[in-house]
Protein backbone atom coordinates (compact mmCIF):
# COMPACT_ATOMS: atom_id res chain seq x y z
CA UNK A 1 0.00 0.00 0.00
CA UNK A 2 1.54 2.93 -0.50
CA UNK A 3 1.11 6.02 1.74
CA UNK A 4 -1.01 9.18 0.16
CA UNK A 5 0.74 12.20 1.14
CA UNK A 6 -2.75 13.76 1.87
CA UNK A 7 -3.84 11.08 4.51
CA UNK A 8 -3.51 10.84 8.22
CA UNK A 9 -2.66 7.00 8.24
CA UNK A 10 0.10 7.85 5.94
CA UNK A 11 2.43 8.69 8.29
CA UNK A 12 2.52 4.92 9.74
CA UNK A 13 2.00 3.35 6.44
CA UNK A 14 5.61 4.69 5.65
CA UNK A 15 7.14 3.52 9.25
CA UNK A 16 5.98 -0.01 9.21
CA UNK A 17 8.80 -0.89 11.38
CA UNK A 18 8.31 1.86 14.03
CA UNK A 19 5.68 1.17 16.79
CA UNK A 20 2.47 3.47 15.73
CA UNK A 21 2.35 4.66 19.08
CA UNK A 22 4.72 7.15 21.04
CA UNK A 23 3.62 6.67 24.63
CA UNK A 24 2.22 3.00 26.27
CA UNK A 25 -1.11 4.51 27.17
CA UNK A 26 -1.36 5.24 23.71
CA UNK A 27 -1.53 1.50 22.84
CA UNK A 28 -3.19 0.37 26.13
CA UNK A 29 -6.43 2.95 24.72
CA UNK A 30 -6.53 0.92 21.80
CA UNK A 31 -6.25 -1.93 23.67
CA UNK A 32 -8.83 -1.23 24.68
CA UNK A 33 -10.92 -1.11 22.34
CA UNK A 34 -10.15 -4.69 21.32
CA UNK A 35 -11.14 -5.59 24.83
CA UNK A 36 -14.20 -3.80 24.35
CA UNK A 37 -14.99 -5.52 20.67
CA UNK A 38 -14.35 -9.35 22.24
CA UNK A 39 -16.50 -8.30 25.12
CA UNK A 40 -19.31 -7.57 22.68
CA UNK A 41 -19.59 -3.92 23.71
CA UNK A 42 -19.24 -3.78 19.92
CA UNK A 43 -18.14 -5.23 16.76
CA UNK A 44 -15.32 -4.67 14.14
CA UNK A 45 -16.75 -2.80 11.85
CA UNK A 46 -18.59 -0.38 14.27
CA UNK A 47 -14.91 0.22 15.34
CA UNK A 48 -13.81 0.70 12.19
CA UNK A 49 -15.92 3.15 10.73
CA UNK A 50 -15.79 4.79 14.12
CA UNK A 51 -11.82 5.02 13.58
CA UNK A 52 -11.85 5.86 9.96
CA UNK A 53 -14.32 8.71 10.41
CA UNK A 54 -12.01 10.06 12.97
CA UNK A 55 -9.13 9.79 10.82
CA UNK A 56 -11.24 11.58 8.29
CA UNK A 57 -12.44 14.32 11.03
CA UNK A 58 -8.49 14.87 11.78
CA UNK A 59 -7.24 15.24 8.04
CA UNK A 60 -9.80 17.42 6.95
CA UNK A 61 -8.57 20.09 9.96
CA UNK A 62 -5.06 19.63 8.83
CA UNK A 63 -3.91 17.62 11.43
CA UNK A 64 -0.48 16.44 11.08
CA UNK A 65 0.57 13.08 9.74
CA UNK A 66 1.77 11.55 13.04
CA UNK A 67 1.16 9.02 16.07
CA UNK A 68 -0.52 11.28 18.36
CA UNK A 69 -2.87 12.32 15.63
CA UNK A 70 -3.28 8.30 15.45
CA UNK A 71 -3.93 8.33 19.26
CA UNK A 72 -6.25 11.03 19.64
CA UNK A 73 -8.45 9.79 16.54
CA UNK A 74 -8.22 5.86 18.45
CA UNK A 75 -9.10 8.02 21.50
CA UNK A 76 -12.07 9.92 19.89
CA UNK A 77 -13.68 6.92 18.34
CA UNK A 78 -13.30 5.00 21.52
CA UNK A 79 -14.90 7.97 23.74
CA UNK A 80 -17.67 8.29 20.66
CA UNK A 81 -18.73 4.60 21.14
CA UNK A 82 -18.55 4.21 24.48
CA UNK A 83 -20.86 7.56 24.79
CA UNK A 84 -23.26 5.90 22.37
CA UNK A 85 -23.01 2.21 24.15
CA UNK A 86 -22.95 2.84 27.60
CA UNK A 87 -25.18 4.14 30.11
CA UNK A 88 -22.33 6.28 31.75
CA UNK A 89 -23.38 9.94 31.22
CA UNK A 90 -20.87 12.57 30.06
CA UNK A 91 -20.96 14.34 33.51
CA UNK A 92 -19.66 11.07 35.19
CA UNK A 93 -17.09 10.69 32.37
CA UNK A 94 -15.52 14.28 32.81
CA UNK A 95 -15.98 14.36 37.34
CA UNK A 96 -13.74 11.34 36.70
CA UNK A 97 -11.29 12.85 33.77
CA UNK A 98 -11.49 15.46 36.67
CA UNK A 99 -10.53 13.32 39.38
CA UNK A 100 -7.73 11.56 37.44
CA UNK A 101 -6.22 15.36 36.30
CA UNK A 102 -5.69 15.83 40.37
CA UNK A 103 -4.17 12.76 40.98
CA UNK A 104 -1.89 13.22 38.12
CA UNK A 105 -0.72 16.45 39.25
CA UNK A 106 -0.34 15.84 43.32
CA UNK A 107 1.72 12.44 42.40
CA UNK A 108 5.55 12.71 42.41
CA UNK A 109 7.52 12.53 39.30
CA UNK A 110 8.53 8.25 38.61
CA UNK A 111 5.72 7.51 40.98
CA UNK A 112 2.42 5.17 40.02
CA UNK A 113 -1.37 7.72 39.59
CA UNK A 114 -3.17 6.44 42.21
CA UNK A 115 -6.94 7.44 42.02
CA UNK A 116 -8.10 8.05 45.56
CA UNK A 117 -9.96 9.91 48.02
Amino acid sequence: MTPSSNSVSGHLAQHDTEPPFEEPWHAQTLAMAFNLIEQGCFDNSTWSNALGASLKRAEASGAPDNTETYYLAVLEALEGLLAETSDVDSSSIDERTEAWRRAYLRTPHGKPVELGS
